[in-house]
């Protein structure tokens, strides 16, 4: 079975969420429990770092869609940063540039928290 894993780093009011290897309908529970824990703590500012992530299937993507409209009810977003291009291009073919505000560093996402203040 191919390996994923996350990881999480709390900086002030954001956290980030690093990726890293394949996400797939049989890794999505475990992102989704990382966003099911963020939102239990009341973390709605969050960054997505696809840095280390080698491939996402159509059920990673939809773990996103299911978390997207609860972070935003409560004033938070998520913004997804250092995709590579393989990766962009999955969300890229299925609209996702419209939904969600993705940048080409992690630094450039939490910039935009910070602007937001």
């Amino acid at each position: 079975m191919a390996e994923f894993s996350t990881s999480i780093k709390d900086q002030g009011n954001i956290n980030i969420v690093y990726l890293k290897g394949f996400l797939d309908a049989h890794t999505a529970p475990s992102l989704e429990n990382t966003f099911s824990g963020l939102v239990d703590k009341g973390r709605y500012q969050i960054v997505v770092n696809f840095k280390d992530l080698a491939y996402i299937s159509s059920a990673g993507l939809g773990v996103f869609m299911a978390f997207i409209e609860k972070i935003r009810e409560n004033n938070g977003d998520i913004k997804l940063s250092s995709m590579s291009d393989k990766v962009f291009n999955i969300f890229d073919l299925l609209g996702f540039p419209l939904l969600y505000e993705i940048f080409k560093t992690e630094e450039e996402a939490v910039k935009k928290f910070n602007e937001i203040k």
